[in-house]
């Protein structure tokens, strides 16, 4: 894959200085149910159908078949009850952003949809005939040789850090396929976003507190009513510029213009509108110092919003001040029950796991990836089957419990099996603060 480097490790962001005992995040409104149908019954649907189907080859025509039969394809719970047909044709017949090419991302729906494995976060290299205007837009149009030379490897030789936001987009797309593409058919329009509407509950038990919390990520709404917010979802003004190179020159395993899309709109939302495609940097904050990817309350605030759903994120591992496992906060038993019992409700478990970084004077690195089923092993051992979209493998991996439960640092579970141990306090609210008080000494 031309001109990318992978790092073997990269810096854990996940770890809070003097973190509560058992921090969280509190969300609302897991589920929704969504009537399956398999055959085309109105005009409508077979005309959109039969225009979709035109423009497709025989392998896309069978990926579109399948999306029928598996009874996707008709799925509307989506927030303006549009269903993925309806998006998928809007795509394809209405006006795209320039420089991306309506069948183009149609494919790409139609790859998600017969196998959402596909996505993924690993970089999509720099053609070169794009470079200097990409390098003069990371330097600001600087003529320091140095400054351009170091641009330039950062290019060369980029790892994402979008494993959270990764992980996040896969969800949707295998749990809401109808609201995935509603939000992908606005990214990729003209106006390049999308508005979604959340419960406040969604965020905070207390609307006032869910109010507090949107304007302290400063994240674009309008209040609809006391108990409703519509957000804008909407990627950094670099992240077109990916997107319309892929559109073009996306090598096999890269990342897709809906993976870049999606993943830099989830990044802004998570950082506080800071994120950077071109570079993949975020602005540190107070609860981190790092410049790379989304912390554990980030993610949830991200994944609260875009799925509009109750997740607490729970904290396993206990981490000292200079990023090194101490201890855990509950045992591997309870643990294991906890993701068996949240997979036995009909939920993945976006998780992030950690280990010792050799090249870092062994402090924990750390990785999202997403737990979605589980089977018994030969020997008796539970193996979780996992989504990683950082391993190249567009399939399902599998880790053994042995492995897997003394590495998880956090979990997205529901509320109702997350507070079974714990009283839980809301986490962001511990981070929010923490950045206020830094924000008020400076």
């Amino acid at each position: 894959m031309g001109g990318i480097q992978k790092t073997q490790t990269a810096p854990f962001t996940n770890v809070q200085p003097e973190a509560p005992k058992a921090p969280a995040f509190k969300a609302a409104a897991y589920t929704s149910a969504a009537t399956v149908r398999t055959n085309l019954t109105t005009s409508d649907e077979k005309h959109k159908y039969k225009e979709i189907s035109e423009e497709l080859d025989y392998k896309y025509r069978k990926k579109l078949n399948y999306a029928l039969k598996s009874g996707i394809l008709l799925k509307n719970n989506s927030d303006d009850k549009s269903s993925v047909l309806d998006n998928l044709h809007k795509i394809l017949k209405e006006e795209r952003d320039p420089g991306l090419d309506g069948r183009t991302i149609l494919k790409e729906c139609l790859d998600i949809i017969s196998n959402p494995y596909v996505i993924t976060q690993t970089a999509e290299d720099i053609p070169q005939e794009y470079k200097t205007q990409i390098i003069g837009l990371m330097t600001n149009m600087s003529e320091d040789i140095e400054e351009i030379k170091k641009a330039n490897y950062h290019l060369d030789n980029l790892h994402t850090g979008t494993c959270p936001t990764a992980s996040v987009e896969f969800d949707l797309a295998t749990k809401n396929p109808a609201e995935f593409f509603r939000i992908v058919e606005g990214l990729t329009s003209p106006k390049n976003e999308a508005y979604k509407v959340i419960d406040m509950n969604a965020l905070s038990e207390k609307t006032l507190d869910a109010v507090w919390l949107l304007n302290k990520f400063k994240t674009p709404h309008k209040i609809g009513n006391f108990d409703k917010a519509a957000v804008l979802l909407k990627p950094d003004e670099y992240a077109i510029i990916r997107a319309r190179i892929q559109n073009n020159h996306r090598d096999k395993g890269e990342r897709s213009i809906i993976d870049v899309l999606m993943q830099s709109t989830m990044m802004q939302l998570g950082s506080q509108q800071t994120y950077n495609s071109l570079t993949d940097k975020r602005a540190p904050n107070a609860w981190t110092e790092e410049d790379g990817g989304l912390i554990d309350f980030e993610k949830t605030y991200v994944e609260s919003i875009i799925e509009n759903k109750n997740t607490t994120s729970v904290i396993y591992q206990k981490v000292d001040q200079n990023g090194r496992l101490e201890g855990y906060e509950k045992d591997f038993a309870t643990i294991k029950k906890e993701l068996l019992d949240t997979l036995a409700m009909g939920h993945n478990i976006i998780i992030g796991y950690t280990w010792p970084d050799p090249d870092n004077d062994n402090r924990l690195a750390g990785h999202e990836i997403t737990i979605v089923d589980a089977k018994t092993g030969k020997n008796g051992e539970t193996i979780f089957i996992c989504q990683d979209s950082d391993d190249d493998v567009a399939a399902p991996i599998e880790m053994p419990e042995s492995f897997l439960l003394p590495s998880i640092h956090h979990a997205g579970l529901p509320e109702e099996i997350a507070a079974r141990d714990f009283e839980y306090e809301d986490s962001w609210k511990f981070g929010v603060d923490e950045f206020a008080k830094v924000q008020q000494n400076q």
